[in-house]
């Protein structure tokens, strides 16, 4: 289940060096979100066996030379309404910031866990200077230095330690499914017309985080929960005018989910944040549908599907082997056929290949295209086996797994899903030691 960790203060602190660092990653999920290329805001770290979500607040505030107090209050409320612990970070070489002080006096009223991390603490000099922040009122301070890493390790020991324990109350095991999207690409009329008038026949289960509700589906034999994300709908005051508040809820539906269906706006075509939520959804590991929703009032000619289609897969690529419905929402159009597909992709989620036909498969293909050879070391593949896992997972054994890049274990994943059906569900591959 997801937990959220959010990193605020004012700008040029070293938040999004602190995030790179900790996410150990610079690559960009969200590009261009309202025409501004902003920093990577979204990131899964993993320290000691514990997952959480890093958010960074520092890609929101507009970096004009005149700097609103109220956009940065803006993003403390949100971090303080939508994280379960926050990061609130301050430059030593710089001292106390009257916007600190600020940001401060709204931490201090949040219940939620708040660590003081005090950045560019590099030398003996800078960890004295440090102890000026105990004037914020916000208790002990974590010194840190986001360019070196020092000081980072204690920081993420006492991430860990404070996350909530998430109460894990048992479900059936039944799929979780979650409809995603951009705002008005029709989430809440799909919502509506797979539940029907039969309200009756749903039974809303408190989700075991306080965001989602688990609404369970059991009609037609089809039997699955739908993720429902409290307040999805709810337009929030502090936030209407920031993309902030639907990139986290959709982080949050994502991570409850299992399968996620991706509703498109037909009427507009596939824009940049599908895109963003379709590589959060790839990134996470979960099943995908795309639908592309209000098909009835799009001009037809006679390839429009198959065109708008290819445009899809162009810009999905190399990912391109999942479902795309055409779909009206509102007129229930092929609703019957989005929970056939439903009960496709979770039979392939949960798809065993016997191992003796995984590597009479694989090693023919393995022997035919073998892994580019390094530094002249040839690298030979010797087994494969399915690992016990959520989700399909394969274990190549290799004399020299550190050589494998990126672009072969893609071709193994694409020779995969042609020979073994895993369309929509997520693959993964791992290269280990023989």
């Amino acid at each position: 289940m997801g937990k959220i960790v959010a990193i605020v203060g004012r700008p040029n602190v070293g938040k999004s060096t602190l995030f790179n660092r900790l996410t150990g990653s610079r690559e960009a999920i969200v590009d261009e979100m309202s025409g501004v290329t902003r920093d990577r805001i979204y990131g899964i770290c993993n320290w000691n066996g514990v997952d959480f979500s890093l958010i960074d607040t520092g890609g929101y505030v507009e970096m004009s030379d005149d700097i609103f107090e109220e956009e940065i209050n803006k993003q403390v409320l949100l971090a303080i309404n939508e994280s379960d612990l926050i990061l609130f970070m301050v430059d030593v070489t710089t001292g106390i910031h009257q916007l600190d002080t600020s940001v401060a006096r709204m931490l201090r009223r949040t219940e939620k866990k708040v660590f003081l991390v005090v950045n560019k603490v590099d030398n003996n000099q800078r960890l004295f200077d440090a102890n000026e922040f105990y004037a914020l009122g916000l208790g002990d301070y974590y010194p840190v230095s986001s360019v070196s890493g020092s000081g980072t390790g204690d920081l993420l020991d006492a991430i860990v330690k404070n996350l909530p324990k998430l109460e894990e109350k048992p479900l059936p095991e039944l799929p979780r499914i979650a409809i995603t999207g951009r705002p008005n690409s029709g989430k809440s009329s799909l919502f509506n017309s797979l539940l029907g008038e039969e309200r009756n026949i749903v039974t809303p289960i408190p989700g075991t985080t306080r965001d989602s509700i688990f609404i369970h589906y059991n009609k037609y034999q089809h039997n699955f929960f739908l993720v429902d994300t409290a307040g999805l709908r709810k337009k929030n005051k502090v936030s209407e005018d920031i993309e902030f508040y639907s990139v986290i809820r959709a982080i949050r539906t994502i991570e409850n989910a299992d399968i996620c269906l991706l509703m498109i706006d037909g009427t507009r075509g596939i824009e940049a944040q599908d895109l963003n939520i379709m590589s959060l959804i790839y990134k996470n590991n979960k099943g995908l549908i795309v639908l592309v929703n209000k098909w009835d009032i799009v001009p037809k000619e006679n390839n429009t599907t198959r065109d708008f289609e290819k445009i899809i897969r162009s810009k999905t690529a190399p990912f391109v082997d999942y479902d795309i419905l055409f779909i009206s929402a509102l007129n229930k159009q092929r609703i019957h056929k989005i929970l056939d597909l439903i009960k496709e992709v979770n039979t392939n989620r949960k798809r065993r290949i016997p191992t003796s036909e995984l590597n009479e498969v694989m090693l023919d293909i393995v022997k035919k295209n073998p892994p580019p050879a390094l530094k002249g070391k040839q690298i030979k593949i010797k087994y494969i086996t399915q690992l016990p896992s959520q989700i399909p997972t394969f274990a190549f054994f290799c004399n020299l797994p550190q050589y494998i890049k990126e672009p072969y274990k893609r071709f193994l994943e694409n020779r995969m899903r042609e020979h073994f059906n895993f369309t929509g569900a997520p693959l993964r591959i791992f290269f280990r030691k023989k």
